[in-house]
């Protein structure tokens, strides 16, 4: 059987592909694109029959079956920042003959390292994204990941296969190990062996964290808090004596606005100017308010966006935005409704657009979601999202019931896992493989129980401090505090117990959250 001819270019290459499960890294790129070789920053592999045992000095990586025997590997890519990947491809060179049918599956936790990488501190794998079942003579065995890899930040995998195969590693210098080609627009320039990124910082490691242009933190976890909800109270003083309970000033300052209202209002702006607890906003805008997104997106509101232009202009501040917070809860799915999940996106493009047109350059826009899993598994859900040259940070607004048997009852993983009805990523999965790279706010959080069923909420904010360090594309949480929901039966109050208030300030004491605000 003849082989395929070779393509000269990535573009070519996907035909290629579609019959043939082992191609040579091409050498040239098109006119139109360029290639830029990634180099794994870490690669090793675990031994079911050797908990303990770490192999990421080897030049080598096993994966497969040999016996009761089952060996991973594990390969981790930081893509650079400023990359426009077109397509993604990982490349492979065995070691011997390869054999049996090879799997690569995501890895959502980047936390882990080559040098203690074992079977027994392994991420968990996530779901399959890529199999071949090379040919005995293969010298390199590919997989399409364009789906997967879809911009700049850093991405695991898994290998597993059905027999077992050895690939160089890394560790290889002379053979080469993993690699991932990416096509480009041309504009990236491929670096040297990328560094390895940086471990989980431990606590009390967080020194001289600060934010940037875009205030997500160069370390650790931004604090925030949205105090006095569903209350007639002023959410500057209520924010203040959640401060003093809490223990920590809540750097973020969240508020909620709708329609014409004029903000950031004059509280707002001094609560920003206090040098003793410095602190930005978190400005949630229902901007369709007496309209609808569609009509936003045909410029019926623009009045009214460039009247928020003019003030956020002259405030000069950097400020995160978030519009319409939690949009699935407003999705009317019918054509002509004016609210279809398209219309959102569109309103969201809109808006930002003519804010950018407008010179407004401190705003930091985050889209906030539910992520409930009714709502992830609507076939309209994946039109929300506006595209990554308009979202800044992706956010998420959800919670979990301390009450065992009581709806979403769980502990901070829970909340950030929730999947589809019927199968399918994660929330934290689908942000961190879909739109890697772009920064995690928890825009809203909280452990709940009903009025009248008081029980200790310790649970949820002793598992925080674990997950934040798995889940590094956290840069954010800002928790929502209130006695009594939008339906007046449920608390979120972080005191409603005096064990769940010590677990809780406990939580806010953690170094991880002594972030400055550049």
């Amino acid at each position: 059987m003849r082989r395929a001819k070779l393509p000269k270019s990535l573009t070519a290459l996907t035909a290629v592909l579609a019959g043939t499960s082992a191609v040579l890294v091409p050498g040239a790129a098109n006119a139109a694109n360029a290639e830029l070789a990634v180099q794994a920053a870490d690669d090793s592999y675990t031994s079911s029959s050797r908990k303990t045992a770490a192999f990421g000095a080897e030049d080598k990586l096993a994966a497969g079956k040999s016996g009761k025997d089952s060996k991973t590997a594990f390969l981790k890519f930081t893509v650079p920042a400023g990359t426009d990947v077109k397509a993604a491809r990982l490349f492979l060179s065995p070691s011997g003959k390869p054999s049996g049918k090879v799997t690569v599956s995501r890895v959502v936790d980047n936390s882990w390292t080559e040098g203690k990488l074992t079977s027994g501190n392994a991420p968990k794998l996530g779901l399959a994204v890529a199999s071949v079942t090379p040919r005995t003579d293969d010298t390199r065995v590919g997989f399409d990941l364009s789906a997967e890899v879809t911009g700049p930040g850093t991405y695991s995998f898994a290998v597993t296969a059905t027999s077992l195969n050895r690939f160089q590693s890394a560790e290889n210098k002379a053979k080469g190990g993993p690699e991932l080609v990416i096509t480009t627009d041309g504009k990236a320039a491929a670096p040297a062996v990328p560094a390895k990124p940086a471990k989980p910082v431990a606590a009390g490691d967080y020194k001289n964290c600060v934010t940037d242009a875009k205030l997500v933190p160069s370390c650790g976890v931004l604090w925030g808090g949205a105090a006095g909800g569903f209350t007639s109270k002023p959410r500057d003083l209520e924010h203040k004596n959640w401060e003093k309970l809490s223990g920590r000033t809540a750097t973020i300052f969240h508020t909620y606005h709708k329609g014409d209202e004029p903000f950031p209002t004059k509280a707002e702006i001094a609560m920003t100017k206090d040098a003793a607890n410095p602190r930005v906003l978190l400005l949630n805008w229902k901007i369709a308010y007496g309209s609808n997104w569609a009509k936003v997106a045909k410029g019926e509101q623009d009045k009214r966006i460039d009247a928020f232009a003019t003030r956020i202009k002259a405030y000069g501040k950097k400020t995160f935005l978030v519009l319409n917070h939690e949009p699935e809860n407003d999705v009317v799915a019918k054509a002509g409704s004016g609210w279809e999940a398209k219309d959102f996106a569109a309103m969201y493009r809109h808006t930002i657009e003519r804010l950018r047109a407008k010179g407004v350059t401190n705003v930091v826009n985050v889209l906030a979601y539910m992520g409930n899993e009714k709502w992830m598994a609507q076939t309209w859900w994946k039109d929300l999202y506006p595209g990554n040259d308009i979202v800044d940070w992706i956010g998420l607004d959800s919670y979990v019931s301390v009450e065992k048997g009581y709806y979403h009852f769980g502990d901070f993983a829970d909340l950030l896992d929730r999947a589809p009805k019927g199968g399918g990523l994660g929330f934290y999965e689908w942000a961190t493989t879909k739109h890697a790279g772009k920064p995690i706010m928890i825009a809203e959080w909280g452990g709940y129980h009903r009025i009248g069923k008081t029980t200790d909420k310790s649970a949820v904010y002793n598992s925080v401090m674990a997950e934040l360090v798995k889940r590094p594309a956290i840069k954010a949480m800002v928790h929502f505090d209130t006695k009594a929901d939008d339906e007046g039966n449920r608390d979120i109050s972080i005191d409603s117990t005096p064990a769940g208030l010590a677990a809780f300030k406990k939580l806010a004491a953690n170094p991880i959250f002594n972030v400055k605000l550049g």
